[in-house]
């Protein structure tokens, strides 16, 4: 999906359910390993916005896709449970990068991105995670994603704003060819715990097991 500034000024107009629906299953090999200094490098000029202590042992690095009811089950159901037991404990780091797989997904990560604060930008992705059933399968998504934002504090003006920033949606666009020509990401969500490539969504039982031998 080559993503252009046309097709973000194009929510204005509301888009198709079904178009913020084409999701791809992600088929990339469980267990491959990439270096940590090659994903620690993302490309487009995105800064990571990160949860849990710089000098962590364990690095967790997702790629997700708002609009992705795997992403979303995993954040809603998995990642609390995750978080208070490994990144507010201090054994891991948690980041989530966006891998663009329509034009919902744009709109939802540039608001969140263009916060003020590592924590906000969680806090959004959250909103939209925890009402992707009605935002995502709305008839008219663009008035459904700008309702939401409107209770983070946004107003037409910050909203409009956010979706015609030109620079982050092309660099977002470049961080999605990188995940998918230099780390092997074919679809949503992917994890990559200091390394190693997870594939598809994740109970808390394989993230424990993968990350319980590095912390010990």
């Amino acid at each position: 999906m080559k993503l252009t500034r046309r097709s973000a000024l194009s929510l204005a107009s509301g888009l198709a359910a079904a178009s913020a629906l084409g999701l791809r299953p992600a088929f990339a090999a469980d267990g491959d390993t990439y270096e940590m200094l090659k994903l620690m490098a993302p490309a487009g000029g995105w800064v990571d916005k990160w949860e849990g202590p710089e000098d962590a042992p364990v690095t967790i690095i997702e790629y997700a896709s708002s609009t992705c009811p795997h992403c979303a089950r995993f954040h809603d159901e998995v990642y609390p449970t995750l978080k208070e037991q490994y990144v507010d404990t201090g054994k891991a780091r948690f980041t989530l990068r966006p891998f663009l797989l329509n034009i919902l997904d744009a709109a939802v990560f540039m608001l969140a991105a263009q916060t003020d604060s590592d924590a906000k930008y969680y806090e959004v992705l959250d909103a939209y995670f925890s009402t992707q059933t009605t935002w995502a399968t709305s008839s008219n998504p663009r008035d459904a994603i700008l309702q939401i934002a409107e209770q983070l504090g946004f107003n037409e003006e910050s909203f409009n704003a956010a979706l015609t920033n030109q620079s982050l949606f092309e660099g977002m666009d470049q961080l999605r060819q990188q995940g998918s020509d230099d780390f092997g990401i074919t679809g949503t969500p992917t994890f990559y715990v200091n390394g190693k490539q997870l594939v598809g969504e994740q109970p808390m039982e394989a993230l424990a097991a993968e990350i319980d031998p590095l912390v010990v």
